[in-house]
């Protein structure tokens, strides 16, 4: 009898001092941290978190508390004490309500503790025990494979996401007791299993929009054609209702479809930024961003109290379309020259420094004067030539030498218009832009990190666009006459061997850089005085 009363003794007093781990964790940017999750419990009534954990993690007492209630479980009165390892890294969010109500529980004897240690956990808890949604599943899945873990646990809305990672057991859980029961092993169920390859190739081919829409305007489609076979930025410049925004629109149409490497990149980046639907996988497509005229610095490269990608990260591998970009803040479009060079942007705050890729293709349209008439035959301009100046003054030079192909473009007439055929098709114009970017890629296949022509370094441009002795001094003459800087003739070779490419040509010749010398109109310094 007294040998039965010490055995229960000793239980619980081991039951009250019983220490668990659960493992979830902590994404920074695009990289992720394995977050351990250490809760110990003893006599007592205090809560205590340690680790580095802002306040929504701080908050998931309350959250656990009532969820728990909801559902016919208790949180227990004892000192709980959990520790956020390592401690410290800043943990951030409401992910990791999941992971610390399963360890209380666990730690509590309510759950199996025997394969806690085999899965990651992440999730946010409503009051009622459902798991909402998190930012980060497809990166955390990606760490989860990485360490080994047998396999991931998620909010059943994060799935699709998550299941895209092969080689790691992903589950998605709809309720918190979904959890419980799965580690109690009533409820184990089977791992989500994407065909990723099918759903990613079905997807490429389809486009709302197509570039047959558009009548007329065969001299900006070509340019179009151009930018998109080179990877190069472009500047459109011409009155309102000339199709600016019609023609970039359809520019994601033809360019060359994602690898599955640039979508799962890209894709990880939109779930960081919580952007990615519930039925998404993978970005099939490239992405196309247009944010409107009164974005922020922040909004534009990221970053804020808990850093976020831009918008010029949500548009790596794809478009970033700035329409009326003179209306942009100055300080905004500033920001825009180093990403434009690096393809990369490095946030460096106090208390973190995190890193973005930002490959993307710059579009962007502008009218030629503020009231938005300059050079138009159909409407007169009131604007003098000094307010031209000051309205084009808005884009910095360095800025403007950073961009590859200047196009300028009139509205079609009506009688024009009504009497045109429909155009070429955008599959015919990206069939020749996959082709010139298959020569660019087994051109450059001893050069990782460089996939296209607007890519190329100074070193590169000697090697594989050097032009000949005619073309180079067509080019001498242009560089004298326009007072063209050195960054604007190594844009000027860049084009030029684009154009190459799209007829095959193994040199640059003059008629290329005849036509990329006539993309450079915005160096012209007697712009503001002449007609378009």
């Amino acid at each position: 009898m007294y040998q039965n009363l010490l055995n229960q003794l000793f239980n619980k007093i081991i039951h009250c001092n019983m220490l668990v781990n659960t493992f979830c964790a902590a994404v920074n940017g695009l990289e992720v941290n394995t977050v351990k999750v250490e809760i110990s419990m003893s006599r007592g009534v205090q809560f205590h978190l340690t680790g580095l954990a802002d306040t929504a993690v701080k908050e998931s007492y309350d959250r656990i508390k009532a969820a728990l209630l909801n559902n016919g479980l208790k949180m227990p009165v004892m000192d709980i004490t959990v520790n956020l390892s390592p401690a410290d890294i800043k943990k951030e969010g409401s992910g990791y309500d999941l992971p610390l109500a399963i360890g209380i529980l666990a730690a509590n004897g309510k759950v199996e503790s025997d394969h806690l240690k085999e899965y990651m956990m992440v999730g946010e808890l409503g009051l009622d025990g459902r798991l909402q949604p998190v930012r980060g599943a497809l990166p955390i899945a990606i760490k989860a494979r990485a360490e080994h873990f047998k396999g991931l646990i998620v909010p059943i809305q994060n799935i699709r996401e998550a299941a895209v990672v092969n080689n790691v057991e992903v589950y998605g859980m709809e309720t918190l007791m979904d959890v419980v029961r799965f580690f109690n092993g009533s409820s184990r169920g089977e791992p989500t299993k994407i065909d990723t390859r099918k759903e990613f190739y079905e997807q490429q081919d389809v486009f709302e929009l197509d570039f047959s829409d558009v009548r007329g305007q065969e001299s900006v489609k070509r340019a179009l054609e151009v930018a998109a076979a080179g990877g190069h930025n472009l500047i459109m410049i011409g009155p309102p209702g000339s199709g600016k925004s019609m023609l970039a629109k359809r520019l994601p149409s033809i360019l060359p479809p994602l690898s599955l490497s640039e979508s799962l990149e890209t894709t990880q980046i939109h779930s960081v930024a919580g952007k990615l639907s519930r039925d998404t996988s993978l970005i099939s497509q490239r992405p196309f961003r247009a944010p409107h005229h009164t974005i922020s610095q922040v909004a534009l490269v990221g970053g804020g109290n808990n850093p976020q990608p831009g918008e010029i990260s949500l548009a790596h591998n794809g478009v970033l379309f700035l329409d009326e970009m003179p209306e942009l803040s100055r300080s905004v479009l500033e920001v825009l020259r180093q990403p434009l060079e690096d393809r990369r942007i490095t946030i460096s705050r106090a208390k973190y420094n995190v890193e973005y890729p930002c490959s993307f293709m710059l579009i962007a349209s502008m009218n030629p004067c503020p009231c938005g008439y300059y050079g138009d035959p159909t409407h007169h301009c009131a604007c003098t030539p000094g307010q031209i100046q000051r309205y084009m003054n808005k884009i910095s030079g360095p800025l403007l030498d950073r961009i590859d192909i200047h196009c300028e473009i009139q509205a079609v007439p009506f009688t024009e218009l009504s009497k045109m055929q429909p155009g070429e098709n955008s599959e015919a114009i990206r069939e020749r832009v996959i082709r010139a970017r298959k020569i660019q890629e087994e051109r450059f296949r001893r050069h990782p990190g460089i996939h296209s022509n607007a890519m190329m370094t100074e070193k590169m441009l000697h090697e594989y666009a050097e032009p000949d002795e005619r073309s180079m001094e067509m080019l001498r003459m242009a560089m004298q006459r326009l007072k063209l800087s050195a960054r604007a003739y190594s844009r000027i070779l860049k084009v030029a061997r684009t154009i190459a490419d799209l007829e095959n040509s193994e040199n640059v010749q003059s008629h290329h850089i005849a036509e990329a010398i006539g993309y450079r109109s915005l160096d012209r310094g007697d712009w503001a005085e002449r007609g378009i």
